[in-house]
């Protein structure tokens, strides 16, 4: 995989925890560095640790499948981003979470980090099918979503959530093509 490709996996599974620090801007009548931080480090934190677990725990049966490997890739990435189009196309709130505004506390980001890496995790076991470096991998994806989350929060407080769909129909049309890429690859 390519420098290029792992780049845009990373920004493409960072543009939902992107749409929810700008929501925590939003709510958050000043801007503040420690914002930032603790949404950088909650979201870039699991979305780091979750595609090292999907690829360590399909690792364990990836040789049996291998032959079908690039049709998994393709599926995984194209569910994903498929998910994330549909996302997209909603109208309801985005910075609504049960009628509250979302906060920092700990029971309200735990939730929020692991519902927007669950995507990372499938990645990860994409990963495990694909000639990978799986920790580089989830660094760059862990550093790139830290640094989106913490400039989200900086641009919820300056704009809102004006982009949100737009970007994350963007993210999930890149996962679809770096699904058929792979795919595509493997057939020829």
């Amino acid at each position: 995989m390519s420098l290029i490709e792992l780049c845009l996996i990373a920004i493409a599974l960072s543009i939902d925890t992107l749409a929810i620090s700008a929501c925590i801007g939003l709510a958050t009548p000043k801007f503040y560095i420690k914002n930032a931080l603790i949404a950088g480090l909650y979201f870039g934190g699991f979305q780091a640790i979750m595609p090292i677990l999907g690829y360590t725990l399909t690792a364990q049966f990836a040789g049996k499948v291998a032959v079908y490997s690039h049709w998994i890739a393709f599926g995984l990435l194209f569910f994903i981003g498929g998910k994330m189009i549909v996302e997209s196309l909603k109208k309801e709130s985005a910075c609504q979470l049960n009628s509250k505004k979302i906060s920092l506390a700990a029971a309200q980001m735990l939730p929020l980090s692991i519902a927007t890496s669950i995507d990372a995790l499938a990645t990860g076991v994409s990963f495990a099918f694909i000639e990978v470096n799986i920790v580089t991998a989830a660094l760059f994806i862990g550093i790139t979503t830290f640094i989106i989350s913490a400039v989200g929060v900086k641009v919820g407080s300056l704009i809102g959530t004006k982009f949100k769909s737009k970007a994350e129909l963007a993210g999930g049309a890149i996962l679809i093509l770096i699904g058929l890429k792979i795919l595509l690859e493997a057939l020829t």
